[in-house]
């Protein structure tokens, strides 16, 4: 969603119309200047002499301009849906009579206008009947989004339907990037996101922090609010920008209900609101459709956060507590090159399952020693100066992403990406990938003691009281919390006294 206007005519409130330059050279109280003389009058041949602007709209355009210069707020939001169309769509299992009903029901629960028409019923039947998979695997993660989106808009007294517009916006990626560049849930561009406080560097953009970016949206909504007095207007200003708005309501002779004024918005803005209803009936009503979505691995109540110390890799953090690379990506979307930086000043977080922060937590030193032995070694020489033999190479196959290779080969995600110029983890079936395999292990670490036994030709060893998956792992050369895991069958991170694990392939 995008919105760009000329903020001069903004300035001037000339609304939908200006002055040639040729002509007019300015205007001193209300009087045209024309080759440096002051004109008293001029023919009215137009008729347009004696025209005023709607007050109402005046002074939405100055309630808006004051918002404009105290904060420098421009160009913010794309998301285009102006590829809705809005003819009959045959789906018998809704009937027109039980969406109407619905439609009263829901309008009777939240403070947007949803009133029934012709046009809604056509939205929400085309994605009841086209996007029924993808809804499902929306609603899936909506279980563990939406909980930190109500919590942001209920501190900001926004409504908290407004959860769907995140789903308009950016289908719950946080990492979503339109051709504009508007990026993250809510899909800020770069200067509105700074403006409302957003870190972004080339180490951390905030505007895909789930929590950090909600703060900015309600932030933004609950401003346009304050300026339209009326969601249903804040949501197309947040979609179109206010001068649209305001333009539409002038061009339909004062309404101020979306509805009257949604022949005047642009295309795109006229399909964003019925697009937003219509993903608010099929979530409150998916019971009733049928709907089965899938859920996410974990709720957000199964997550915890602490602050980070030292500089560390999120690949560092999976090797040393044994969540998957690609769970630590899902719930830290915001480093951009999956690693948390140290800087004086900032504050940053990582989000772990329930379970692994208290792995990490007592840990901590350690991780953090490790961590630093792992950015030291980056001053030795780089794997381009590694032996050729050493060098293998991958075929990519279907069902392969770039955790499940690291952990065969005994590397890192991160590895991965830099000895292939890789900037995401995006992966083609057939893509051939260059890999240095880790050395395998021949022998654990000779200076601590391990109760090892041979398991034809793997070597095992024997849970003792104090170990964990990590500590185990630090005693053989080459071998990672992973990979214990993997060898181990184990899913997740607790050990049992006397229980025997694989420790070598």
């Amino acid at each position: 969603m995008h919105y760009k206007f000329n903020i001069l005519l903004i300035v001037f409130g000339l609304g939908t119309f200006g002055f040639s330059q040729s002509k007019t050279d300015t205007i001193i109280d209300g009087k045209p200047i024309i080759n440096g003389k002051v004109i008293l009058a001029e023919p009215d041949t137009l008729g347009i002499k004696n025209l005023k602007d709607l007050s109402e709209a005046a002074e939405l355009d100055q309630k808006w301009l004051e918002e404009l210069y105290s904060n420098a707020l421009y160009d913010t939001i794309y998301k285009s849906v102006t590829e809705l169309t809005y003819e009959p769509i045959d789906y018998p299992e809704l009937s027109t009579d039980t969406l109407k009903a619905r439609l009263k029901r829901l309008n009777a629960r939240t403070p947007f206008n949803i009133e029934y028409n012709p046009s809604l019923e056509s939205v929400i039947k085309r994605y009841l009947k086209h996007r029924r998979t993808s809804l499902e695997r929306l609603m899936g993660l909506s279980h563990f989004y939406f909980p930190m989106f109500e919590a942001e808009f209920d501190n900001h007294d926004i409504p908290l339907e407004m959860k769907y517009l995140s789903i308009v916006e950016s289908a719950l990626k946080p990492k979503a990037r339109s051709r504009v560049g508007a990026t993250g849930l809510w899909q800020f561009m770069f200067g509105t996101g700074k403006e409302y406080g957003l870190d972004v560097s080339s180490y951390v953009d905030e505007r895909s922090d789930p929590i950090r970016s909600t703060t900015a949206a309600a932030k933004y909504l609950s401003r346009l609010y304050k300026i339209f007095g009326d969601w249903d207007l804040a949501l197309a200003a947040y979609n179109s920008g206010p001068g649209n708005v305001n333009k539409a309501i002038r061009r339909s002779g004062g309404y101020t209900n979306y509805w009257n004024i949604r022949p005047n918005l642009p295309r795109e803005t006229a399909g964003y609101v019925p697009a937003f209803l219509a993903t608010m009936y099929i979530f409150e009503f998916a019971e009733e459709h049928g709907f089965k979505p899938e859920r996410p691995s974990f709720q957000l109540i199964q997550t915890d956060t602490v602050h980070v110390k030292q500089m560390i890799t999120l690949d560092q953090v999976a090797e040393t507590t044994g969540v998957n690379i690609e769970e630590l990506q899902f719930l830290n979307p915001s480093y951009k090159l999956d690693i948390i930086p140290k800087i004086e000043g900032k504050t940053y977080t990582l989000r772990l399952p329930r379970e692994a922060i208290g792995v990490f937590t007592t840990n901590e030193e350690k991780i953090y020693a490790f961590a630093k032995a792992e950015f030291d070694k980056r001053e030795k020489p780089l794997p381009e100066l590694i032996k050729e033999d050493t060098k293998t190479t991958y075929r990519v196959k279907s069902g392969d992403y770039l955790g499940k290779i690291a952990r065969r080969y005994g590397v890192r995600v991160s590895q991965i990406k830099r000895w292939n110029g890789l900037r995401s983890n995006n992966l083609k079936i057939g893509q051939r990938l260059t890999i240095y395999p880790r050395n395998p292990a021949t022998s654990p670490n000779p200076a601590t003691p391990q109760k090892t036994t041979s398991n034809k030709g793997r070597k095992t060893y024997t849970v003792q009281s104090g170990d964990s998956l990590w500590s185990i792992a630090q005693k053989f050369s080459g071998v990672s919390v992973q990979n214990l895991k993997d060898w181990n069958d184990i899913s997740g991170n607790k050990l049992k006294i006397g229980m025997t694990l694989i420790v070598s392939e």
